[in-house]
């Protein structure tokens, strides 16, 4: 497994997703920290920096575009048509447009956790 430090982020999301994951892991827990953002999630409370509604909608406001290309790419790739059929009743469809917090809190937890994901499993770790 790569070290964590020597993985070079390459757009914006990878970089802030990676300065969140250091900020908030103890020397030497990565797996650990990996194996339960996989497990439980950002809805867990377990990310700092990702909790509060303030935190995600500047977390998804900064990433917009990668996130909707990110989302684009997940329906396209599962074979869905819009945001509700991956999310179900957490997305509000009266917010298509994703104006309102609780839609850009559930998609910055999506973002988050994907490219955490891809950083994961670009190091070696199976979960």
């Amino acid at each position: 497994m790569k070290k964590l430090s020597n993985y070079k982020p390459t757009t914006t999301l990878e970089r802030s997703t990676l300065a969140i994951i250091k900020s908030n892991l103890e020397k030497g827990y990565e797996e650990s920290f990996f194996n339960d953002l996989m497990n439980n999630g950002c809805q867990s409370g377990m990310v700092g920096g990702l909790i509060y509604y303030s935190e995600t909608s500047k977390f998804f406001t900064k990433h917009k575009d990668e996130i909707n290309q990110m989302l684009s790419n997940t329906l396209s790739e599962c074979g869905l048509s819009c945001p509700s059929e991956l999310f179900g009743d957490k997305f509000d469809t009266d917010d298509f447009l994703c104006v309102d917090t609780t839609n850009q809190n559930l998609l910055a937890w999506f973002a988050f956790e994907e490219t955490a994901r891809n950083i994961a499993n670009q190091l070696g770790m199976e979960f």
